[in-house]
């Protein structure tokens, strides 16, 4: 299956809810309308506002609306040898299983990838990523419950350093943007990365699920504040009518939205493309 494909097999819910919008004969109708699509009120006010001065087609409209709002440039970046990839998120977002797709990504694409498992709270999260790693026929560092994950972080850099590796995948543990301990514990990783390689992570991958809806920007921007995020992946897109949710994610955090999730497979992992993904949801 191709990308474009799996993602409007992914999209099918959303794009019921989008169709809505069309129907709509007044602006009420529309405001309920973008409201249910999970716009959000901001971004729904905005638009509402915009309509009204637009004499046009109202799905030329929004279809160029969106993928303006969409549209966050994203640029890979390299410091240097190894780029480190660091995966952060609340508790059960899909953080393990979103860094087993990247490893699979990069490995495709002719990476040499090791894992840092850095999640030491959870049992299960070492030995998930361990059968990812076996796998996919990358290397992991593994970890023990109670270690202290910036030290695996510093193990895995200088192991990658040695064996010439080109990416570092790290995986931390869920933390709750609230509980303070552990966001510090982030800010921790972060510096060992800077000590080890004299500069900051590559990229700080913050995991959305978007089944949460709004729930998931308001966390976002705590993470976005405290660790800096270089870009986010939404996971869970599939079997869920929320796919909407991308759109104020875009508009209210100003971060790209590098990857989606598509499913639980090994490769439904797809680089976001803003034109395709509103050509999903809203041609017919």
């Amino acid at each position: 299956m191709s990308i474009w494909e799996k993602l409007k097999n992914t999209l099918k819910k959303t794009k019921e809810k989008f169709k809505r919008i069309f129907l709509s004969e007044n602006l009420e109708e529309l405001e309920e309308a973008l409201l249910s699509a999970d716009i959000g009120t901001q971004l729904t006010q905005k638009l509402i506002e915009k309509s009204k001065k637009f004499g046009g087609n109202k799905k030329e409209f929004l279809k160029e609306e969106l993928i303006n709002i969409l549209s966050i440039p994203y640029k890979e970046r390299f410091f240097s040898l190894p780029k480190v990839v660091l995966v952060i998120g609340v508790n059960g977002t899909g953080k393990t299983t979103t860094v087993g797709k990247l490893a699979y990504y990069y490995k495709n694409r002719n990476h040499n990838v090791i894992i840092a498992s850095a999640d030491t709270y959870r049992d299960a999260a070492t030995e998930q990523l361990k059968v990812w790693a076996e796998k996919i026929g990358v290397e992991i560092i593994l970890s023990q419950k109670g270690q202290d994950a910036a030290a695996v972080v510093f193990d895995t850099i200088q192991s990658a350093q040695k064996r010439k590796k080109d990416i570092v995948l790290v995986d931390t543990a869920g933390r709750l943007h609230t509980r303070k301990e552990l966001i510090e514990e982030l800010k921790k990783i972060v510096k060992v990365v800077n000590k080890i390689k004299n500069s900051e992570p590559e990229e700080i991958f913050l995991i959305i699920d978007a089944t949460v809806g709004q729930n998931g920007i308001e966390q976002a921007k705590i993470f976005k504040e405290e660790i800096g995020v270089t870009g986010i992946i939404v996971t869970k897109l599939d079997g869920t009518a929320k796919g909407g949710i991308l759109i104020p994610i875009a508009y209210e955090l100003k971060l790209p939205i590098c990857y989606v999730g598509c499913g639980e497979n090994i490769d439904d992992l797809i680089p976001f493309s803003p034109q395709d993904f509103v050509k999903a949801i809203l041609e017919d």
